[in-house]
């Protein structure tokens, strides 16, 4: 029996029906024209979720938010042509971070490329230098051997994204109009629908291979042996998303070998009810301090994560001769000095559950030698500092904004910080705190692109209190991501802190250049942002103190749509409590 079907259709309902038996829950779509076979296949899914949006760049950044929070392949379809070339920066954010992301773009038939065809680009492994895998789809063909091959690549996709080398990978899907279902192309036998129809996916077994014993590895063995070895000993914790057994079995390894944890903002260690006892968090400060420094240098150093963001400590590590082993899941180096030993691929539960197990059978102990209890000693007067310099400063100074909203966030909350001074403020100033909240950042390649839209698809994800606090570059990059938070109705509370330009630049050398820092480092945009708020629908408060800001912000959780919280401040003033901060650390502990 023979049965009349539109080839692109039968193509991406079978290719998207494999997605969905695998797993994926969430895509995000930018309308076009080449790419309707994939729109239509992925809209008549009923597993799959679906956000639109207009701009590529806010849909890819969106998509990168619903991965980091979910941990799961999201597919990201747009049409040919440049829409393609805007979902590179969240591509490149999610290969440096390692978020897995399915891109799906659509192209042009063969004999269109290189021709002057409108929309039409080379978009051959375009992503290649940021991408973990791309495959080439070629032209849908209603055959029982090409609909195979599409199967596999829907599992490959998947299985590379999520499991082998965890990312972004590319299928390049091309098309031959017509695109719509009712437009048919072809009549073929009726078991080629009946394959198309039969999910492969089922059929295979995904799980993450389970690692092997690495306690007789010799590596390992030689990590523990100078473990033992060396009294004087620091382990740093980098940005990551950590398995929970990992925040218990690394404090036990810091007890029994008496070292501090350097906890970056973003580590993830600093929350939540467990022992914070040798937690350090006002090590930047500290590591700033030269007296501090040259009575603290360790002979072994253990760093888990990936690039810290404090720039005291890698000032630190670039001096520091200290042997230095990186332990992180794929092996990835993370030393922008490229003066750390070696790099292990390991889980850092897994790699901390066996050094334990180790000291365990080893009945190795070691004597507190005063250590430790220096950095905790040390860490009581940078809280205490705090407390007295930053907790206490006029309203308006970005630095405090931390802990105010710290202070007042619900239990189970998310917080995305932007990148330059918010995510670096958080690593100086947040302290050790009980509550359970779950840092995000775009720390991979710390662009301002993309911030607002990956914290929407953070809060889409969740459901849970999410609150983003960046600057006014950001914001104004990512205005356009604000229609997915009118559209979808997504509660995110949007901390803006607006000091009117580049403020980070005031911390270069090229700050003293008077009027040419002024025009092209600050760039002033004098914006009104609440015009823009209100056009998207969100709710907004200019805040004035810090009173008004707590109950502006305990409010904000009860609204049903997004707010905005906007704090105007000034670059300068805040930089100059900073340097107050950090030499008054100094200077403490230099008495």
């Amino acid at each position: 029996m023979k049965i009349k079907i539109n080839r692109n259709i039968l193509w991406t309902e079978t290719f998207v029906q494999e997605l969905a038996a695998l797993g994926v829950k969430y895509v995000s779509i930018s309308p076009g024209s080449r790419n309707t076979p994939l729109t239509i296949a992925f809209a008549g899914n009923k597993k799959i979720k679906t956000y639109v949006h207009i701009d590529e760049r806010s849909s890819g950044f969106f998509a990168l938010g619903l991965a980091k929070a979910t941990d799961t392949p999201v597919a990201v379809v747009c049409t040919s042509g440049t829409a393609t070339v805007e979902l590179y920066p969240a591509i490149v954010e999610a290969y440096k971070q390692r978020v897995p992301l399915i891109i799906c773009t659509a192209d042009r038939p063969p004999e269109l490329l290189d021709k002057g065809a409108n929309q039409t680009i080379n978009q051959i492994n375009l992503y290649k230098n940021h991408i973990r895998w791309f495959y080439d789809l070629g032209l849908p063909e209603p055959s029982i051997a090409r609909l195979k091959q599409l199967k596999l690549a829907a599992k490959e996709a998947y299985t590379k994204s999520l499991y082998e080398s965890k990312g972004p990978v590319h299928l390049n899907f091309h098309f031959r109009k017509p695109f719509e279902p009712k437009f048919s192309t072809d009549e073929i036998n009726e078991k080629i629908i009946l394959y198309a129809v039969e999910i492969q996916a089922e059929k295979v077994v995904i799980c993450q291979k389970e690692s092997k014993d690495i306690s007789k590895e010799k590596w390992f063995i030689n990590i523990f042996n100078q473990l033992k070895k060396f009294e004087h000993g620091l382990i740093i914790v980098g940005p990551d998303n950590y398995d929970p057994r990992f925040l218990k079995s690394c404090q036990v390894i810091s007890q029994k070998l008496s070292y501090p944890i350097l906890a970056d903002g973003t580590s993830q260690l600093r929350f939540g009810k467990h022992n914070k006892s040798s937690i350090i968090t006002g090590f930047d400060a500290l590591l700033r301090s030269d007296k501090f420094s040259l009575h603290h240098q360790p002979e072994i150093i253990l760093q888990f994560g990936r690039t810290i963001t404090s720039k005291g400590l890698d000032t630190f590590l670039e001096k520091c001769n200290a042997v230095r082993y990186m332990i992180n899941t794929y092996g990835d180096w993370f030393d922008p000095a490229d003066k750390a030993k070696a790099a292990y691929s390991c889980k850092p539960y897994q790699f901390c559950e066996s050094m334990n197990e180790k000291f365990r059978s080893d009945n190795f102990s070691r004597k507190h030698n005063g250590w430790l209890q220096s950095f905790a000693d040390a860490e009581h007067e940078t809280i205490q500092l705090k407390k007295e310099i930053i907790d206490n400063s006029d309203f308006s100074n970005e630095s405090r904004i931390i802990n105010e909203v710290l202070e007042s966030i619900p239990d189970d909350s998310r917080i995305m910080l932007s990148n330059s001074m918010p995510v670096r403020d958080f690593d100086y100033f947040a302290s050790n705190n009980d509550k359970k909240i779950i840092l995000y950042n775009n720390r991979g390649a710390s662009g301002i692109d993309g911030i607002t839209s990956t914290a929407l698809g953070i809060a889409a994800a969740e459901g849970k209190p999410t609150v983003l606090i960046t600057g006014d570059l950001a914001f104004y990059y990512d205005l356009n991501g604000l229609l997915g938070a009118m559209k979808y109705n997504i509660p995110l509370v949007i901390v803006l802190i607006n000091n009117n330009g580049g403020g980070i630049f005031e911390v270069l050398p090229i700050s003293s250049y008077g009027e040419v820092f002024k025009k092209y480092f600050l760039a002033p945009h004098n914006l009104e942002f609440k015009n823009f708020v209100k056009a998207y629908g969100g709710n907004y408060k200019n805040v004035k103190s810090w009173k008004e800001f707590k109950k502006s912000f305990n409010d904000a959780f009860k609204k049903k749509n997004f707010t905005v919280l906007e704090i105007k401040t000034n670059s300068t003033e805040s930089l100059k409590l900073r340097k107050k901060y950090w030499k008054a650390v100094s200077e403490r502990i230099a008495n």
